[in-house]
């Protein structure tokens, strides 16, 4: 068949989206065929879509299906900003991809109050992944007595099965939690620079296979028992963490602030307490913050993160108080930030060029460390949202810089 043969099939559905590859000989050429096809049956054009740089035969396959081509959201850079971390240490400039106006224009204020503060400090409180998996016991007692035997043979359950599938994953922990005669078991592991949701997935379901050998009248029902857990807002992770959590905190003069943010220590103190943390409990919200969210959103954008869990890393609560010596103390407390710099999105040629920017793409010396300077950076640009925005609205600055920059 010719090209337009090809795209005639297509645009009928005579050949399914999937197939196309296996007609056109080339996974950058089945791309082209199926917009083509797309426009011909929708009657409409793609042009836009159709101009990338990125190479289909790396992507389809393992970071997309039934391509047509790409779309585009403008990347801007604010910085830059200074960290005092464990891991992030000096000045970074944190790539944003956006179509928010004012967005990238408001962190970058905050990066340099907190720079001319002195910096912002992190620390990493905890780092794991986690996959619950759910079996069906007999009955409640039996339910405990699988869990116990899971507690006390972690070493073992990381030789017989962990280790068969993963060279960086290692189980480090497990937390049962038992609903009739459910058992749910939370394992949490060590994943290097991996975000990790993958390994833990493969490694989750080999531990099934050893605990159904050892407990034959237990059933294995579900690899994820929604406990784990992945992409959804909830308590669990707000409490117990998953991913990194990370918390981010300065001092900033008064005279920064005034000059600076425009504004004083003690509005920007209250405007958090009356907005972020009375107003996010009568909303019954996970997140006692501005808008996490919106930094979080454009970092895994630009950084090939997974962009549902973007939902786990709006979750936090933002702190500000006014020090005995005038100055503005203020704090970002992210329980469940889920990132990585290898796998995955990061592996794309623009996502792993957005990763470069903050020296952080690819795995780190020893594994682990990237991933969790990454986590460093990402809390401080958060902070660095936060203060500007509560700053802003502290101000009465908000609108109208929507007004000049959002519309």
């Amino acid at each position: 068949m010719n090209l337009e043969e090809l795209i005639e099939k297509v645009a009928s559905g005579e050949i399914k989206l999937h197939q196309v590859e296996k007609y056109a000989g080339s996974k950058r050429l089945a791309t082209e065929i199926r917009r083509k096809a797309l426009e011909k049956k929708l009657g409409i054009s793609l042009k836009n879509i159709g101009h990338y740089s990125i190479d289909p035969e790396e992507v389809i396959g393992r970071n997309i299906e039934n391509m047509i081509g790409v779309v585009q959201i403008p990347m801007g850079v604010a910085g830059p900003l200074k960290i005092n971390g464990e891991y992030a240490k000096g000045e970074f400039y944190i790539p944003l991809a956006t179509t928010e106006g004012a967005l990238v224009a408001s962190v970058n204020r905050g990066c340099s109050a907190l720079t001319a503060a002195g910096g912002v400090k992190t620390t990493i409180i905890d780092d794991k992944m986690t996959r619950a998996p759910l079996l069906k016991c007999p009955d409640a007692r039996r339910a405990r007595e699988v869990a116990q035997w899971v507690e006390k043979n972690l070493e073992y359950l990381q030789e017989k099965a962990v280790s068969k599938v993963t060279r960086h994953g290692k189980l480090r922990g497990v937390k049962p939690y038992i609903v009739g005669n459910n058992l749910y078991l939370r394992f949490e592991f060590e994943t290097g620079d991996a975000m990790g949701m993958n390994m833990v997935t493969i490694a989750s379901e080999e531990i099934m296979k050893v605990i159904e050998e050892h407990f034959p009248d237990v059933k294995y029902l579900a690899l994820s028992g929604n406990l784990c857990v992945d992409k959804k807002p909830n308590a669990m992770n707000f409490i117990n963490g998953r991913g990194k959590t990370v918390i981010a905190e300065a001092i900033i003069p008064r005279e920064i602030v005034e000059k600076k943010l425009k504004t004083t220590p003690e509005l920007i103190a209250e405007v958090n307490y009356r907005k972020n943390l009375v107003g996010s409990a009568q909303a019954g919200s996970y997140g006692f913050n501005a808008h996490f969210g919106n930094i979080v959103g454009a970092i895994f954008l630009a950084t090939g993160q997974d962009e549902a869990q973007i939902t786990e890393g709006s979750h936090g609560i933002t702190l500000a108080e006014v020090t005995p010596e005038g100055d503005l103390y203020i704090s970002i407390t992210m329980p469940s930030l889920e990132i990585g710099t290898v796998g995955g999105g990061t592996r794309v040629p623009t996502q792993r060029e957005a990763l470069s920017i903050m020296g952080v793409a690819g795995g780190g010396e020893p594994a682990g460390t990237n991933a969790k300077k990454f986590a460093e950076i990402v809390a401080g640009a958060v902070l660095a949202g936060e203060l500007s925005l509560l700053a802003a609205i502290a101000a009465k600055h908000l609108a109208k810089a929507h007004k000049e920059l959002g519309r």
